[in-house]
């Protein structure tokens, strides 16, 4: 397959504009899956379990069924930095859909996210199997390298800090607590930052648009919920710890 240039770039150019709009939005208000659901929300609810598994899908699998079935060799950056992408929508898909304890998620939402993840899975699939160009040694470029160590931190803060959510409450037990351990000691979306970390660690070890282009995506959009999460956490309990950030620590 060729690479189709402008569909790369038309997409890219729509995450940028799309997150900072998305962004926009998240200033005035909360987007409702979680815990801003309101429990008696109109509309068809979906199990949290069955809908981040289906949202999540078609990140993994789009560039999945275009890497079984591209016949030429990417060359080894391009392999590694694909199965990357890959290797955080199976964690996302298969294993924290399963293990998550969250609130029904709207279908309106769900269907919004199916599409985003599919383009998504595309974009990144397509880029890296027919479009992006490496030096043959670009897996020892210091960009790639570095990126990879942020994108695989990350990921770990990503996973150890939905561990953490996820032991809070006891069986049966619907009302939030504090978090505490690891990143949530210093900010209040822990696992955020982790997300964010990958992407922007991704992002530099791809160095090209579609990956800077979702990596501010992610950004402008979770950036925000965690904020909204410390204003929750403050609002909700008098003992919250003054000293933790919202996002970034030490910063924001």
């Amino acid at each position: 397959m060729l690479c189709q240039e402008r569909v790369t770039l038309y997409l890219s150019w729509g995450f940028i504009i799309g997150g900072f709009l998305y962004f926009l939005r998240q200033m005035t208000t909360r987007i409702p899956y979680g815990r801003y659901v309101e429990p008696h929300s109109p509309g068809v609810m979906v199990p949290a379990k069955a809908a981040w598994l289906i949202q999540e899908l078609p990140s993994f699998l789009v560039p999945m069924l275009l890497l079984l079935t591209t016949e030429s060799s990417s060359g080894l950056g391009r392999s590694l930095l694909l199965c990357t992408f890959i290797l955080h929508y199976f964690q996302r898909t298969f294993i924290y859909a399963l293990l998550t304890k969250g609130q029904p998620t709207p279908l309106h939402i769900m269907v919004s996210a199916v599409l985003f993840c599919s383009v998504n899975g595309f974009l990144h699939g397509h880029n890296m199997l027919h479009c992006v160009q490496y030096e043959a040694d670009w897996h020892t470029d210091i960009r790639f390298i570095a990126g990879l160590l942020l994108f695989f931190s990350g990921m770990a803060i990503n996973i150890h800090s939905d561990h953490i959510l996820r032991n809070l409450r006891k069986p049966g037990e619907v009302v939030y607590k504090i978090p505490k351990g690891g990143m949530f000691e210093l900010v209040s979306g822990a696992n955020f930052f982790g997300e964010i970390l990958e992407w922007c660690g991704y992002a530099m070890a791809s160095w090209s648009l579609p990956a800077f282009s979702f990596a501010f995506f992610t950004v402008c959009s979770i950036g925000p919920r965690a904020y909204h999460h410390h204003r929750y956490y403050h609002e909700k309990f008098d003992n919250y710890p003054k000293s933790r950030k919202a996002v970034i620590p030490f910063i924001l």
